[in-house]
């Protein structure tokens, strides 16, 4: 999907300022047990298609009026994803100015998840 220019240079602006990982990473994370919050910031509309095992879904449109209460420790692993990388980077940098320090983006987003053949959940509403 091509992207309109001024997304495109917002987005890349954002990814300079946030840590990325792919979908190796997050995997390697679930298979050792380690704790952290692992987040679908996606729209209704593309969760009902199905999202990473693990994950739970809170959109992009209220995440951050939400995530105080859902994650008070603003040191709280957190690593985000949605279709292509594009929306999880803009979040990780709103984290961050709201003083979260350990959040990431996951380069692909739920695309590089799903042709790594790792595992996927239906839709929670279903």
């Amino acid at each position: 999907m091509g992207h309109n220019p001024g997304f495109e240079r917002l987005v890349e602006q954002r990814k300079s300022q946030v840590r990325e990982c792919v979908p190796s990473e997050v995997m390697d994370r679930f298979e050792r047990g380690e704790v952290f919050h692992f987040i679908d910031v996606r729209e209704d509309h593309e969760v009902a298609q199905g999202y990473a095992r693990g994950a739970i879904h809170k959109g992009r449109g209220i995440l951050e009026r939400d995530i105080e209460e859902m994650i008070p420790d603003k040191s709280a692993e957190i690593i985000l994803y949605c279709g292509g990388g594009y929306r999880s980077a803009l979040s990780a940098a709103n984290l961050q100015e709201m003083g979260y320090t350990q959040v990431l983006s996951m380069a692909g987003g739920i695309k590089a998840w799903r042709q790594a053949g790792y595992p996927l959940e239906p839709d929670p509403a279903t």
